[in-house]
């Protein structure tokens, strides 16, 4: 099966009517209506195309027929395979993320994953230091002094992003939730300019001030904005101690960047087609009016 990492730029999809609902008869009902209650077209978007590189993998890797596939949530909300499977294929995981302008999915047929795209962006009408200071706590003062030492601002504010994808990344992998703290995990980043469409596996983690061998990372860097981590560790529970994931170690796989065609080339539909589905998008607007006008 081997590893796969997908990505689609939900952001530039323009559906139209036959599109939109298509994909929405290759989800399962409750996913389609949890989807329509996002009050802009560019959320609705992202989560649709997540579920739909989800079910892609499962129909296309695990060859379980689209329509019987069936997806269930974790209390912290991870989405998960809830049909039985050959034993060949019971650690077999997957995670996906969407931000910005990206969905993007990972997976792995022996190791836990989990990945996280950022897209680097202005934070809203509060200034660059602001934001810093009010985002103080999730980063070790290694971290921001990593951050800090970038030229000039608009660069502190991609490696606050690449740093802060490194930590969801692995807060998603292991399953913890919000109340994580996390100046437990301190990330050593290398190297500090990534270039773009290459796979990188230099950054290293510390944990509880221990270097942590048993976890390694990928990053990539989608375009100019868009930071994509993916952390990678063996299948057991948090906290255990093992050996060196490195013996695992999948090949360097660089995202593919998928089509509409692509997502729904297994889709064989599971509800009828819901007229009214495309009527609650076109009533979306596309994102929320930006707060600030500055510009790069």
């Amino acid at each position: 099966m081997g590893s796969v990492r997908w990505a689609f730029p939900c952001a530039a999809w323009r559906p139209c009517r036959e599109e939109w609902l298509l994909a929405a008869r290759l989800v399962q009902p409750e996913e389609k209506d949890r989807i329509g209650q996002f009050v802009f077209a560019r959320d609705a978007k992202a989560a649709l195309a997540g579920r739909l590189l989800i079910r892609k993998l499962i129909a296309e890797k695990l060859c379980i027929p689209w329509n019987e596939i069936h997806l269930q949530r974790t209390s912290k909300g991870k989405p998960f395979l809830a049909n039985n499977v050959f034993s060949i294929y019971s650690n077999y995981n997957f995670n996906v993320s969407h931000q910005g302008d990206y969905a993007v999915l990972a997976a792995e047929p022996e190791l836990q994953v989990g990945i996280d795209i950022m897209k680097t962006n202005l934070p809203g009408s509060s200034s660059i230091p602001n934001f810093f200071r009010i985002m103080k706590r999730q980063f070790t003062e290694t971290e921001w002094g990593v951050i800090k030492s970038m030229s000039n601002e608009w660069m502190q504010l991609d490696m606050f992003h690449r740093h802060w994808a490194l930590k969801e990344s692995f807060l998603k992998a292991v399953g913890v939730g919000i109340g994580f703290n996390l100046q437990r995990i301190e990330f050593n980043v290398s190297p500090l300019q990534l270039e773009i469409g290459k796979v990188y596996k230099e950054t290293k983690m510390l944990l509880d001030g221990d270097k942590e061998e048993e976890w390694m990372f990928e990053e990539t860097r989608l375009d100019d904005h868009h930071h994509v981590a993916v952390a990678l560790g063996k299948q057991e529970r948090f906290g255990q101690k093992h050996s060196d994931v490195c013996s695992m170690e999948p090949n360097q796989p660089q995202f593919t960047l998928l089509t509409f065609e692509d997502l729904v080339a297994s889709g064989i539909p599971v509800a009828p087609e819901d007229s009214a589905y495309w009527d609650n998008f076109c009533c979306k607007q596309e994102s929320p009016v930006k707060q600030n006008s500055h510009s790069r």
